[in-house]
């Protein structure tokens, strides 16, 4: 076979989470004549095994024609922060890493990926986010911590 690990990491890339992100707001960046703006848009999404602990992800939408119609690839280009928003609650065993939230930012092949990891030295949870393509990722990538601590009301 030619594309052995193409053909592996396949189903990996085309699942995708049961984790629904709520869009907070967008702020246009550049106005085109034709199609939709670029902008940058900020979402919300709880991480579906850490009650207690919400996300915001502010990513760039390209514009334009092949924008307006979902088209367009966006660029790697995000910013992650996430916080303790009420009593930290762990449902179920937390492994060392594992993928909190996943969006398709193309068509074809490419994702921003928030994976979760857990440092356990520190009792702190890292939520990462990095694009990622089939075939070729992108080393952008972006960083928040929120330290398991009691919630006081």
């Amino acid at each position: 076979m030619k594309y052995p690990l193409l053909l592996a990491t396949l189903p990996a890339a085309l699942s995708t989470l049961n984790v629904a992100a709520e869009e907070v707001g967008c702020v246009t960046t550049a106005w085109k004549l034709i199609g939709a703006n670029h902008k940058v848009c900020v979402q919300a999404f709880d991480d579906p095994k850490v009650q207690g602990v919400s996300c915001h992800i502010s990513q760039a939408k390209t514009g334009g024609v092949a924008g307006a119609f979902g088209l367009a690839e966006d660029p790697s280009q995000f910013s992650i922060a996430c916080r303790q928003v009420g009593p930290i609650v762990i449902k179920g065993k937390l492994p060392d890493q594992e993928t909190a939230f996943s969006e398709n930012t193309s068509v074809l092949f490419k994702e921003t990926r928030v994976t979760r990891l857990f440092d356990r030295k520190r009792n702190t949870l890292v939520y990462m986010a990095v694009s990622r393509k089939l075939i070729d990722g992108a080393p952008a990538n972006s960083l928040s911590t929120v330290p398991i601590m009691p919630w006081r009301e």
